[in-house]
């Protein structure tokens, strides 16, 4: 399990997610040669239990462990691992969760001598007291939390893959009680365990936290958030898809030797490989317009700043000239700032607009100059019966021009109010929740306003509604960005890539529009490279742009803590996990080492 892998299926073990249905389907063949899967996987919990227990200091034999086991095959996985650290000396005791236990997990745990709490009076479990009173009922959930709260390390194994939505019956009142008691609100997502280190014990999650959505990646109900994860096989979405991603902790991976080569993954995590490719490194035959050219359309007078930002990022981004529409004096500071800057109209291989551009509701009588330029220039890229138009939007070549040949072209901020209905693929939208929450409400007013709060709770379902709705390829921005666009293979299929590469440090005023500059210079150089700009390429370059964006964040703060990490792989050696806080900094810091972040990806 892992001592040999390549590094094309590590990378694909680590960097893309599997639907429940499609790991079901993948264990099926070593299920049927007999391949022993939960003796393997049980192997693997008990050892990540005691790597857990070993990093706090507590020795196996003086451990307290407690592990809430469902009725299904997690449970069974959660029974063995009990069995094992008992027969290790460790104190365990199981608390059963529904009417039954998996068979031979539970044989196997009573030869070990541990304990059985049962919680539902219905229960059939051989040599266990049942049909208890609703009191006491009662009392033995009290019971199971005060066990749970003494305890070193308890062991997730309620719910596995094989349950979808909310927890119900009793693992739902044993979870609400648990996170009662340490003061959570596990129902909204806001707060997690790690925000209240030291008033509860370890968590081991068997498989994924019990309560969250295996594929959809959402918090339906009450959950437990995981300080470790072991997942079996591969990854599961929730693993990757926020906001469940941040209830897995820290995940490590078991690899049964899963056939995964033609299995299609559910979701894409972006990495240094896929991004490197996405850069032009420039040739002995190379010169500033091969390299690429970026028009920008942002900042205003009330905003200036948000043009200095996007142009000095695109600049440093590896493109060959960056050319900008402003008013005077956005147009000055651009120039102090950066020289090389050329003012004005002419041909460009991409377009970014709307950074620092006043919306609709901004503005004293809704008009600004720069949202003149946008409104005509966006006019280009509607898709309607009759697309071609008659005015050049700053740039004469796009004259008549089919939205779909155009430029791509990234639409932020202040410009997202003034998209088209609908739209092709090289339209890149650079939403945060709120801003997204008010274009979906704005196109979808009949049934209702969309929150910020409900784009939180579900952030990869809104963002393929907003790219199913309008055509746009969506970064919705987050410590996990969630990117949508058309699958290369099926054009009626959204496809789903994700980065969380960047630091929380990287939450400061002005990162959206160096991002977006940086993201027209990546677009600006494939245009130029040769591949075509339909919508599975703009989605690959935009999420390649994301991690540029998040890496050269990590370098400027000195931090190693990110949106995302990778998962360990079991047996495959213990990569490096050590935690740097690191250190605030500004956008401009960001821009300052993009140099940096794009040699360490080519280098």
């Amino acid at each position: 399990m892992g001592e040999s892998i390549d590094h094309e299926r590590l990378q694909m073990l680590r960097f893309n997610a599997y639907a429940a249905d499609t790991v079901r389907e993948l264990e099926r063949p070593l299920l049927d040669d007999g391949v022993p899967l939960m003796r393997m996987a049980a192997a693997a919990a008990a050892h990540e239990a005691k790597r857990m227990l070993g990093a706090q200091g507590v020795a196996l034999e003086d451990a307290n462990v407690v592990v809430l086991a469902g009725a299904g095959d997690n449970g069974g996985d959660g029974l063995f691992a009990a069995a094992q650290l008992a027969g290790e000396d460790a104190r365990v005791t199981v608390v059963a969760v529904g009417r039954g236990l998996h068979d031979a997990g539970f044989a196997a745990f009573a030869h070990s001598g541990g304990r059985v709490l049962v919680l539902d009076p219905e229960a059939e479990i051989p040599g266990c007291v049942t049909g208890f009173s609703a009191g006491e009922a009662g009392e033995r959930l009290r019971v199971a939390v005060d066990l749970v709260n003494q305890a070193d390390l308890v062991m997730d194994a309620m719910t596995g893959i094989g349950v979808s939505g909310a927890l119900h019956g009793i693992a739902a009142t044993l979870t609400s009680a648990l996170l009662d008691s340490w003061g959570i609100d596990g129902r909204t997502g806001s707060e997690t365990i790690q925000d209240h280190p030291g008033e509860r014990p370890l968590v081991l999650a068997v498989d994924m936290p019990s309560g969250i959505g295996v594929d959809d990646g959402t918090l339906p109900g009450p959950y437990l958030t995981a300080d470790r994860t072991v997942m079996f096989g591969a990854l599961k979405p929730c693993a990757m898809l926020p906001p469940a991603a941040y209830a897995c902790g820290k995940v490590t991976l078991v690899d049964f030797g899963f056939d995964i080569d033609e299995a299609e993954p559910a979701a894409e995590m972006m990495d240094a490989d896929l991004a490197s490719s996405a850069i032009l490194v420039p040739s002995v035959h190379d010169m500033k317009y091969t390299r690429g050219v970026v028009g920008l359309v942002t900042g205003s007078t009330r905003y200036p700043g948000a043009a200095v930002l996007g142009t000095s990022a695109a600049a440093r981004s590896g493109i060959g000239m960056v050319r900008y529409l402003g008013p005077q004096r956005a147009q000055d500071l651009v120039l102090q700032a950066l020289p090389e800057a050329v003012i004005g109209k002419g041909h460009v291989n991409a377009w970014v607009v709307g950074s620092g551009v006043p919306a609709s509701t901004d503005t004293a009588d809704g008009d600004d100059i720069q949202r003149e330029t946008i409104t005509r220039l966006l006019a280009h890229y509607a898709l309607t019966d009759e697309s071609g138009t008659n005015d050049d939007g700053g740039n004469a070549a796009m004259k008549d021009t089919h939205p779909d040949a155009m430029p791509p072209i990234v639409v932020d901020a202040g410009a997202l109010d003034l998209l088209p209905a609908r739209v092709p693929g090289n339209v890149v939208i650079t939403p945060h929740a709120g801003e997204l929450a008010g274009l979906l409400t704005r196109l979808d007013a009949i049934n209702g306003p969309v929150t910020a709060d409900q784009v939180m709770s579900a952030p990869v379902r809104y963002a393929q509604l907003a790219h199913e709705r309008t055509g746009a390829t969506v970064v919705l921005k987050g410590a996990i960005s969630v990117i949508a666009g058309t699958d290369p293979y099926d054009n009626n299929r959204t496809r789903t890539l994700l980065c969380g590469r960047a630091p929380a440090w990287l939450g400061t005023a002005g990162a959206g529009d160096v991002l977006a500059g940086m993201i027209g210079a990546l677009l600006s150089q494939s245009d130029v490279s040769g591949s075509p700009d339909d919508t599975p390429a703009v989605a690959d370059t935009v999420a390649a742009a994301v991690y540029l964006h998040g890496l050269a964040a990590a370098i400027a703060s000195h931090a190693t803590q990110c949106g995302w990490r990778a998962p360990e792989i079991y047996g495959a050696g213990e990569r490096n996990t050590g935690y740097v806080a690191g250190e605030p900094i500004i956008a401009s810091d960001v821009i300052r080492v993009i140099p940096q972040a794009i040699a360490k990806l080519i280098g």
